[in-house]
């Protein structure tokens, strides 16, 4: 599978399991952290909790591998490697506004200058 058909599968994934505001982040010609990113409502702490779980149930037999999770009361990302998934709860997604900053990102707001 090619990283896009592999977002493909985990939103749709996601939305089969109540995620809500899905939105996804193509950074392959930016420099960052990861070619693609995920962010996603949760219902709660306890739902983006459960969101993990089924995640690491879901793709770990199709040979997905996580690096790293790293879980709070009200946010929880999944890195992927190429892929990093932000599992937030309402509040802390309108708090810290990522998708703003992504959308910048990939817009080229940021582009590193040379100091001479």
């Amino acid at each position: 599978m090619n990283i896009d058909e592999r977002v493909e599968k985990i939103v749709t994934y996601l939305d089969s399991k109540k995620a809500d505001e899905i939105e996804s982040f193509d950074l392959e010609n930016v420099d960052y952290l990861a070619k693609r990113v995920i962010i996603v409502s949760a219902l709660s702490g306890k739902h983006a909790s459960a969101l993990v779980d089924n995640l690491k149930e879901e793709l770990k037999p199709l040979g997905e591998e996580f690096l790293h999770v790293d879980e709070s009361d009200d946010w929880v990302v999944i890195d992927l490697g190429d892929i990093l998934i932000h599992l937030m709860t309402k509040d802390a997604r309108q708090a810290y506004s990522l998708e703003d900053f992504l959308t910048e990102l990939s817009d080229g707001k940021f582009k590193a200058q040379q100091i001479t």
